[in-house]
């Protein structure tokens, strides 16, 4: 993952707060871990990791290498 994406994710979690509103008033802490409810940017980094993740493992099983003679063939595998 490039370090710029790497900083913009982690400058949206940076001194997160958050606030219960109950029938004796308002609570409000700081979160330190999880990812915001509902937030859009979950299933985004999830994607992320598991392309990272899933490109060392790819395997091309309709892959064709189409050459002129057999050392070509040979130089492009």
């Amino acid at each position: 993952m490039e370090e710029w994406l790497l900083s913009a994710v982690m400058a949206m979690y940076l001194e997160e707060n958050t606030v219960i509103t109950t029938a004796y008033g308002n609570t409000g802490f700081e979160v330190n871990v999880g990812m915001h409810q509902g937030s859009g940017l979950s299933p985004l980094l999830f994607v992320i990791v598991m392309e990272a993740i899933s490109s060392e493992f790819r395997i091309a099983y309709d892959l064709v290498v189409i050459a002129d003679s057999e050392q070509q063939l040979v130089t492009k595998t």
